[in-house]
C-alpha cells in the first residue's frame, strides 16, 4: 500500500469486519495462501475489485469470505491517523484520482 503506508515504519490497525465493504475501503484479505492489503476500488454484486496504491493491476473476484478485517488506522510515527480523518480521506480520493495519469508518468 505504499505511499500511504510504508513497509517497516508505520504500523496498521486491522479490525474484524461484519458487512459490506465499501469503495475506498482497505480489507486484509487471503488469495492464494498470502494475506493482502489493497484498496477497494469497484464494489460489484457478488465480489470486490481491488488494487494496491502502487499498482496498476487490478484484482477481480475478492469474495465476502476471503476478507479478514478492515484498516481502521494506522501509526505512522508514535502518531496515530484514522480512515476516519479528513486529511486521509482527502488523500485517498486524489491518490485514486489520479490513477490514469500514474499510468502515463
Amino acid at each position: 500500500m505504499y505511499p500511504m503506508l510504508r513497509s517497516g515504519i508505520d504500523t496498521i490497525v486491522v479490525e474484524c469486519y461484519k458487512g459490506k465493504l465499501k469503495k475506498y475501503d482497505v480489507p486484509l484479505y487471503k488469495k492464494n495462501g498470502k494475506y493482502i492489503l489493497h484498496r477497494v476500488i469497484r464494489v460489484l454484486p457478488d465480489s470486490y475489485v481491488m488494487r494496491g496504491d502502487n499498482c496498476f493491476q487490478e484484482e477481480y473476484g475478492i469474495l465476502e469470505s476471503q476478507i479478514l478485517g478492515i484498516l481502521t488506522g494506522f501509526y505512522r510515527k508514535n502518531r496515530y491517523i484514522s480512515v476516519e480523518n479528513r486529511i486521509y480521506k482527502s488523500y485517498v480520493r486524489v491518490w485514486c484520482l489520479l490513477y490514469p495519469l500514474r499510468k502515463c508518468i
